[in-house]
């Protein structure tokens, strides 16, 4: 006989397991299913494991710079195997601690790769499970191009095997400079590598404020990495022991080379099409609950589309479990819908980029009449104390109303800072808000009233 739940969630990614957690405090018996290791491609092999590499770049960086702060330092040079090796213990310790959250909660996790047989049912490597409801958080993988740009795991990488290489490549291509592209580009510029990026739009970091794209791209160039703009990599194939491309026309060898554009839902092999939920473009369509066209199956995270990001999928989790509790009479109020326009954005390069709402483009786009405030972090002392002059904090307001319609950083800790500005509108604060605020000194967050101060021509400091 199956067993039975009242919740299953297929995929232990930062939104299935936060998923499960809350259906479970809300009093749903629930299960998760996964077929490798807890905590999924985030935990894993993504968000963490990639900053665990970029803090060593960091303190590559930090020992590079001593001198400027009147410390000398004899550099033994870098134990890459050593480097790689602290990036998988970290991923490692969290991956326990999700399992250490799974029993906390009482939630049973299931090894293995599931499928649906029916609305109500499903089975994990042919054992069968039946559920009141289901969370699909199958998360997404590396977007390639068959035949034009494929990984081969061994010169060719995904971002995966770009995390766990055993040497140091002397020169390397990294194709599309969104997040992970100039992240990818960052850390290994940092440890001597040189860096090529290829990105088909006209800038990086494509999603970013036009303004803060082009910082970016001339402090990633100052580091010393080349960057080939409107290029289009027409070929890519591995030889020997190196990876030939072609590159508008022109053809070029690297050592390695990195696939970073994009990513596609894995939605294959769940059933999905038997119950007549059909993908469009690797991704599930739902509505503003996560509810599929079958009310009682939900989709979250990056099987669902853009934005992909760790974040938003333990958001959609958590709204999607309490929409089943209160339709199962376990939560009193249905759940608020997500307001994807205030989303954080962060991109963890050296500087950092953090973002939220709209962009002066975008602004401007739609007809809006703003006010734009920017402070350098050339003006702030603590920036200059810790060695880091190079950034900006940009905020926008609609000039009539004082609403903050969005807010750009670019510099050190400026992912960190971004939160502000994100509970700033989560609240609705407006301009005045931000300034009757009294910010500690000194600090970095003192950039932020700043800026606030610059929209109305009142910047004390800058």
């Amino acid at each position: 006989m199956s067993k039975s739940y009242d919740l299953i969630v297929i995929g232990a990614g930062p939104g299935g397991y936060i998923a499960a957690i809350r259906a479970a405090q809300l009093g749903l018996s629930t299960a998760i299913i996964e077929k490798e290791s807890l905590g999924g491609v985030c935990l894993n092999w993504g968000c963490i494991p990639t900053k665990a590499l970029l803090k060593a770049a960091e303190v590559q960086r930090t020992i590079a710079h001593a001198a400027d702060f009147g410390i000398k330092v004899k550099s033994e040079g870098i134990d890459f195997t050593r480097v790689i090796a602290r990036s998988r213990e970290v991923a490692a310790k969290l991956s326990k601690g999700v399992e250490f959250l799974m029993k906390k909660n009482k939630i049973d996790v299931i090894k293995g790769t599931a499928k649906l047989t029916s609305d109500k049912s499903l089975t994990v490597d042919g054992t069968p499970y039946t559920f009141g409801s289901v969370i699909l958080a199958t998360g997404a993988r590396a977007k390639q191009i068959p035949g034009v740009l494929q990984a081969d795991g061994k010169l060719i990488w995904t971002a995966r095997e770009a995390m766990t290489p055993t040497e140091l490549p002397k020169t390397l291509l990294v194709i599309g400079a969104g997040a992970i592209g100039v992240e990818f580009a960052s850390f290994y510029r940092a440890l001597g590598v040189a860096v090529t990026i290829v990105e088909a739009q006209d800038r990086v970091c494509p999603a970013e404020d036009e303004e803060i794209s082009s910082m970016l791209k001339k402090e990633l160039e100052k580091d010393g990495i080349t960057i080939a703009l409107k290029a289009k990599v027409e070929g890519l194939k591995p030889a020997k022991n190196n990876v030939e491309a072609t590159i508008n026309g022109e053809k070029k060898t690297f050592d390695r080379a990195i696939l970073a554009i994009g990513v596609t839902g894995n939605t294959e092999n769940l059933g999905l099409e038997e119950l007549k939920i059909f993908p469009e473009k690797g991704a599930v369509k739902v509505d503003n609950m996560y509810r599929t066209s079958i009310p009682n199956i939900y989709a979250i995270g990056d099987l669902i589309g853009a934005p992909w990001l760790a974040h938003v999928a333990s958001h959609e989790g958590v709204i999607a479990a309490e929409a089943i509790a209160h339709k199962a009479g376990k939560l009193a109020h249905a759940p608020h819908p997500m307001r994807y326009d205030n989303v954080p954005g962060c991109t963890y390069c050296t500087p950092q980029v953090g973002s939220t709402g709209l962009t002066e483009q975008a602004c401007k786009a739609a007809g809006r009449a703003i006010k734009i405030g920017r402070y350098p972090y050339t003006a702030n002392g603590k920036a200059l104390a810790l060695g880091e002059p190079n950034g900006m904090v940009k905020t926008i307001f609609d000039a009539t109303t004082g609403e903050l319609l969005g807010a750009h950083i670019i510099g050190t800790e400026a992912t960190e800072m971004i939160t502000t500005f994100v509970l700033g509108r989560s609240m609705e604060a407006v301009e005045a808000d931000f300034i009757h605020a009294c910010l500690p000194h000194p600090t970095l967050s003192e950039m932020i009233a700043e800026s606030v101060l610059a929209s109305e021509g009142r910047a004390l400091n800058g």
